[in-house]
This record gives structure tokens, sequence and C-alpha cells, in this order.
């Protein structure tokens, strides 16, 4: 998880955590907890870097909610099909809503470029070792996606089935893919992603021929099991099958949205921190 592997520490907070090697007697205890790692310093420390995060998540929150922009993070393992997804409703909405794309990876600019090649503005943040974006990364990116005459920016999030879901980027909503390649099993695996999710997605079903072994019920009543109430919605980007559904539902939003910025209102997403993290955040 973040917080034990430190890949929650990007270059926009490093100094809080490099403040806590330069005085680790201001914080130090030796009492460490069950698992044998830690100590109150890096928990304290660990809660600043969190609690900067959403200050400058709902900073970031306010920048959309004053240009009337659904700000969508979108979260799956690598490969699940995300970017396809997001050519898919570029094309299918051509001329009805106006869409920016922020994209996350370790390295390349290949997805930006994909996106860019739909007409669409795109800005690609390349995380070197972190396996998730963050809400200082994102404010960045800000200043090469233009929000004014945007009407939904997506944030195509690292491929990782774990750190996303913990972290608010300040967006509105998530959306969790799930292609029939990976298992209907993962809801119940990865359960801090997928109760994070908003939507989930069950993607790539032009395989479901071939994949005998996926079960959309199945993957269905995982979510379910989660005590997740949020729609399921199956499509194949590649074929268009089920894509309507998904832009009803991106419709239904963006409306949503503008109603809830034009009153001076927002929403927060879910947001699931792992157990380090809400034991940093000071929950029971």
């Amino acid at each position: 998880m973040c917080n034990t592997c430190g890949c929650n520490v990007t270059d926009a907070n490093r100094h809080l955590l490099d403040e806590h090697a330069d005085h680790p007697h201001h914080h130090h205890d030796h009492h460490h907890g069950e698992a044998g790692h830690g100590s109150t310093g890096t928990v304290a420390v660990l809660k600043r870097l969190l609690d900067a995060n959403d200050r400058e998540a709902a900073h970031n929150r306010e920048h959309f909610d004053g240009h009337g922009v659904l700000a969508i993070n979108l979260m799956s393992s690598p490969g699940s099909g995300k970017t396809r997804l997001l050519e898919a409703t570029i094309e299918a909405l051509a001329g009805e809503l106006r869409i920016g794309v922020i994209e996350g990876d370790l390295e390349t600019e290949n997805d930006a470029a994909r996106i860019r090649a739909k007409g669409v503005p795109a800005h690609q943040i390349t995380t070197g070792t972190a396996c998730h974006l963050d809400a200082h990364m994102i404010h960045d990116a800000l200043h090469h996606v233009p929000l004014r005459g945007l009407d939904v920016l997506f944030i195509e999030n690292v491929g990782n089935l774990v750190c996303p879901a913990s972290f608010d980027l300040g967006q509105h909503r998530n959306v969790t893919l799930l292609s029939v390649t990976e298992g209907d099993d993962k809801p119940a695996k990865y359960p801090v992603m997928f109760r994070a999710a908003d939507l989930m997605l069950v993607t790539k079903t032009d395989l479901l021929a071939v994949i005998e072994e996926f079960s959309v019920e199945r993957a269905t009543r995982a979510y379910r099991a989660l005590a997740q109430e949020g729609p399921v919605l199956a499509l194949s980007a590649k074929t268009g099958t089920g894509l309507e559904a998904w832009l009803a539902w991106l419709r239904w939003e963006v409306a949503a949205q503008k109603a809830r910025a034009a009153a001076g209102e927002t929403i927060r997403p879910k947001v699931q921190p792992d157990g380090g993290a809400l034991h940093a955040r000071g929950a029971a």
C-alpha cells in the first residue's frame, strides 16, 4: 500500500518527508505497531501529506465547479481499456460535449498522443515511480488543460487496482473499469478500489465469447457484496455494444454538475484510504 511503499511521496510534497528525516527526534517514537514498522513520526508525516493532498483537491474542485466542468477519475488495472473507452466516447460525443483529458502513466506520452489525435486537448503526467496521481499533479496539469469551454474533464489515473482509490484529486465522480480478461472476482480481491467507484464499467465484452470463465453477473454480485448500489454497465469500446448506456450516464452527470455549479454546490467523491492511510487520518 502507499503508506508502506512510500509512493505517496511525490515531488510536490517530498519536502514534508525530508523535513521529518532531517529532524527525526522531533517526532520519533520507538513503539511500533503490530506490523513492526513505522512510528508515530511517520504517521504524523503521512497525515500531513494526506491533509495537504485534500486541501489541494478541494482547490482543484473549486476550479472545476467555477467553470461548471464535471471531473471524472477513471481507475483500473493496466490494459483494461481506459484510453480506448475515451477514444470511443470522444468519437460518439463529437459536437455534443466538449471534453478534456489528463493522462497518468509512469512513462511515455503514448496515451495523451492518442487522445490528441482525436482533436481533444490532453496533458500527460508521467509519475516516474508513483503508482497513482495526486491532487498536486492535477493542479499542475490544469495549467496545460484550460477548463474554459469544457463540459467534462477525464482524469485517466495510473493503471493500478489499489492506490488511486485513496487520493482525492478534486474530481466529482470515480469510474472503475473491470475488463473481462481480468476475472470476475476482482471486486472481491480489490475492495478498496471498487468501494470507491460511483460506476463500475465491465469492458471488452466482445471477448466474452472466448473467455467463458468471466461472468458479468458474478462480477456484479461481487460488487454488490461491497454494499455498492452504483450502476454496473457492460460494454465494448471496440464494437460499440453497450456504449449508449455509458453515454447516457455521462450526459446525465454533466447536466447534474452544471446544475450544482449554478447553485453554488459541489460533491466530493468517495475516497477509500488503505489501512495505513485510515490510521494516519486518525480514523477509528
